[in-house]
């Protein structure tokens, strides 16, 4: 069976939290990446990582970890005088998490510099689908967005796949900037991953459902927490949407990933020929695992059970 490459632009942070203080790694993107690998390196699918990263010591730990989660790193640009972002993450009582960050000259952000990795393998017919984020736009200049979005027109010129998810971080860009540039994936999207409270902040009381119709989305998934999600499977159709609940959790340690997690899990599900509920599902266990630990990232025996096997 033919491997498929599945592409994830964004970037992947040095990550400072618990307590005491411990590094490890994060990023939306590099988060549903990472997953999504656990859950599908048993099939014929090559999940490679886009981002920029310099030359230092920090971010080879950082390729080499992600290489040793099944992440392939040909993507990667490595930007001589440029570091990795760094983050810090703080919990409440309840698991909510607020975050500090120091990434105002971050590799990635130059990544569409020069022509970058992900543009040539474009060009080559290499990837079969791109994965990115609110955040992967709001870190990027006007510029570089606008070749991202080029990246984005090519891939559905040649009947490949692009999924979208709405993360959306006020600390990096207005509304105004994020309804214009979201409007541009979004009418490019294959599969719609829309965050509930994200888009209200983003486009207020309005209708996810007729927005994303009027781009043009094809299937869109509404995250709405601890609460069911919502699936329409064929949006242009008008299919009836289908209710799937989340997956109930006793006590919740950290919800830092949650969504990307859940993106993972829906994705792993709707590449591998799932039914929609079923993705969902698998979305809503995986997410209800995450959160039961500190960090984006929790140990690997922990997601084995979410593994699919193999045609």
């Amino acid at each position: 069976m033919e491997t498929k490459k599945i592409a994830f632009f964004g970037e992947c942070m040095i990550e400072l939290s618990g307590s005491p203080l411990q590094k490890t790694f994060g990023g939306d993107t590099l988060n549903t990446a990472l997953y999504l690998a656990r859950l599908l390196q048993d099939r014929p699918f090559d999940i490679s990582y886009a981002t920029g990263l310099g030359l230092d010591s920090l971010s080879q730990e950082m390729a080499n970890r992600w290489e040793s989660e099944g992440i392939t790193c040909d993507l990667v640009a490595h930007i001589e005088g440029k570091n990795p972002g760094l983050y810090m993450v703080e919990t409440d009582h309840a698991g909510e998490r607020s975050f500090h960050y120091w990434r105002n000259d971050s590799a990635a952000k130059r990544y569409f510099d020069t022509t970058s990795p992900l543009e040539l393998a474009i060009e080559q017919g290499q990837i079969d689908a791109l994965y990115l984020s609110g955040i992967s736009l709001a870190i990027l200049d006007d510029e570089a967005k606008e070749r991202l979005i080029l990246c984005i027109k090519q891939l559905k010129q040649q009947n490949k796949s692009v999924f979208f998810d709405n993360n959306y971080r006020p600390q990096l860009w207005s509304t105004e900037q994020a309804r214009h540039w979201y409007g541009q994936v979004l009418r490019y999207s294959d599969v719609a991953l829309i965050t509930e409270d994200d888009d209200l902040l983003v486009w207020g009381e309005s209708s996810i459902t007729q927005r994303c119709k009027d781009f043009g989305c094809r299937q869109l998934v509404i995250k709405r927490g601890c609460e069911p999600c919502l699936v329409i499977e064929n949006l242009q159709n008008s299919t009836d949407p289908i209710e799937v609940a989340a997956q109930q959790v006793d006590k919740v340690i950290d919800t830092c990933a949650a969504g990307d997690s859940f993106a993972a899990g829906y994705l792993a599900g709707y590449l591998s020929g799932q039914a929609p509920a079923q993705s969902a599902a698998l979305g809503h266990a995986l997410a209800g695992t995450v959160i039961q630990y500190s960090g984006a990232i929790i140990p690997k025996s922990k997601t084995e059970q979410f593994k699919i096997s193999g045609a």
